[in-house]
């Protein structure tokens, strides 16, 4: 695969990124009212605290709603792939990539984990894909 445009990363994010460096997938939560927050910013959107700690997500969610864009075509992805909107378990939406899956199987609602993807740049991503059922 080519090699994938990095993320902006700032002192507010870089726990997240650093986290998937080592497979752990961080969410932000506030010390004082104890609300999950993401994308990460420096103060807590329901009480304004800027104290914080880092909880680790389990990985598992449902598709809360998914695309498949076409236009324009980016050298480092293949193509089709699918952009979703992740509902983790632990109560944040995340935009990941839906991968492992015929785009015509994709669904909302469906459940998925997490798998971390490297790739040739040092950037290591989250990345979803269907729980296997037993």
């Amino acid at each position: 695969m080519t090699m994938r445009l990095a993320p902006s990363m700032t002192p507010d994010t870089q726990f997240f990124w650093d986290g998937l460096k080592n497979h752990t997938l961080l969410i932000q939560c506030c010390t004082q009212c104890e609300v999950v927050r993401h994308p990460p910013r420096p103060m807590c959107p329901r009480c304004n605290s800027v104290e914080w700690h880092t909880i680790e997500s389990a990985g598992r969610g449902r598709v809360f709603s998914f695309v498949m864009p076409q236009h324009p075509a980016y050298p480092w992805f293949e193509y089709p792939y699918i952009v979703a909107l992740i509902d983790l378990d632990e109560g944040i939406r995340l935009v990941s990539n839906l991968c492992g899956i015929a785009p015509e199987d994709a669904s909302i609602g469906m459940p998925v984990e997490v798998f971390y993807e490297h790739f040739d740049n040092d950037l290591v991503l989250a990345q979803f894909r269907p729980v296997v059922q037993l």
